[in-house]
């Protein structure tokens, strides 16, 4: 029994985290993505100087100030990946897992409100991270994992107060509800595969976020925003089935951090048609390094802290709007992302590597007080190469394929 608790815990946490929605597939589990033509149709660039449309609650509240109307943003994100694994070694067989990429459709809502001609107050329902993988049961990374699911909603009411004419500060907090499922075989020896199956843990959390803007002038803005270190700490069932000896353990403890993030953005009008928009950003993923782990329900609890070895990393990115006439707007727009592990360190549960986005989108003006927008981002998660050993069984290999295509649309509503 002992020696299944060990075999177990240490399957467990060597496959039990996943985030790409990016899903998040990227330096990290962020999504700035937020289906909005701000965010996806300048690769997230012109988040931090948004003060133009109510994705603004979210992406920098301060930039509501600029919002001079209440307003209603909606719309949906579809993910479609493409995600296949080349193996070059793999000690007990198997496949490469075909396209592991799952397609997914993630909706946003934000809602500013104008309190005075200074105030606003803000809310929005967003997935700022999720996903998934599932290889199938004969991959040959199994012993680490076959299937990873990650869901997050954050609910974030958020308030901006309009200081002078070139500052603005705003502020908010973001309740994010995250759910995690995963499978993993269990080596069994001569014997067929065991399974192991975390079901449905999940939790509650709190993170503050703030920022700034600040007009130099008519032509400049700058902005900043800060999205504070949050404890994730997920709880939920464990199941073994196939198993030759069935550990008594029947819930699971998971728990890691967040990583804080400093965000600094520009935007310059160029002339009455073009502005330019740059920014760069700063995410603590050492702080994310240290994962833990406790089983409990049984006779042995055993609990562990894996250490990662990641590191921080940091973005940069550039794009442009052209405003055509009263009533369209095309911009597009490209950003990078360092990778938070070196290869020697990389595992097949967490294949974060640098990553590549080119983004373009079309907003045109509807009847009355309607808007709408298209727009779609092409992101290159890099190579992702892995030389792992789970439950005692090496493979080695790289992503061959590793996009993830995000199409989207939103309708703009102001009153």
């Amino acid at each position: 029994m002992t020696i299944i608790y060990k075999t177990t815990t240490r399957i467990l946490i060597t496959g039990f985290l996943f985030f790409t929605y990016n899903l998040v597939y990227s330096a990290g589990f962020y999504l700035p993505e937020v289906g909005t033509p701000a965010s996806m149709g300048t690769a997230g660039t012109a988040n931090a100087t948004n003060t133009f449309t109510a994705d603004s609650a979210w992406t920098n509240p301060a930039g509501m100030t600029g919002l001079q109307q209440d307003e209603i943003l909606s719309g949906l994100t579809l993910l479609v990946p493409k995600i296949e694994f080349s193996p070059s070694v793999a000690e007990k067989g198997g496949g490469d897992g075909g396209n592991a990429g799952t397609v997914a459709g993630i909706p946003g809502f934000f809602y500013v409100k104008k309190l005075s001609d200074k105030a606003r107050f803000g809310f929005s329902v967003v997935a700022p991270l999720g996903g998934g993988f599932d290889f199938g049961d004969n991959f040959v990374g199994r012993y680490a994992f076959t299937k990873l699911t990650l869901t997050g909603v954050a609910l974030s009411p958020s308030f901006a107060y309009k200081v002078n004419n070139k500052l603005s500060l705003g502020a908010g907090v973001s309740m994010v509800y995250t759910i995690y499922e995963e499978e993993i075989a269990i080596n069994q020896g001569a014997s067929p595969d065991g399974k192991m199956r975390i079901d449905n843990i999940d939790d509650w959390g709190a993170q503050f976020f703030g920022g700034l803007t600040y007009q130099f002038n008519d032509r400049v803005t700058l902005g900043v925003v800060y999205r504070g270190e949050m404890d994730t700490r997920l709880k939920g069932d464990v199941e073994f089935t196939n198993m030759l000896i069935t550990p008594a353990a029947s819930t699971v403890n998971v728990g890691w951090k967040n990583p804080q993030v400093l965000e600094i953005g520009l935007k310059y009008k160029l002339d009455k048609e073009y502005t330019l928009f740059m920014n760069a950003d700063w995410e603590d993923w050492s702080a994310f390094s240290k994962n833990r782990l406790a089983f409990s329900g049984g006779a042995l609890n055993p609990a562990v802290q894996l250490d990662r070895n990641f590191k921080d990393t940091w973005k940069l990115g550039v794009a442009v709007a052209r405003k055509i006439g009263e009533d369209k707007i095309i911009s597009l727009g490209a950003s990078y992302d360092s990778s938070p592990v070196d290869d020697v360190d990389r595992t097949i549960d967490l294949p974060f590597d640098e990553v590549m986005k080119l983004s373009a989108s079309y907003s045109f003006k509807g009847k009355k007080e309607l808007d709408y927008s298209i727009g779609g981002t092409l992101m290159y998660a890099g190579k992702g190469k892995v030389d792992q050993v789970a439950q005692g069984v090496r493979f080695k290999g790289e992503f061959d394929s590793n996009y993830i295509l995000f199409l989207g649309g939103t309708l703009r509503y102001r009153f």
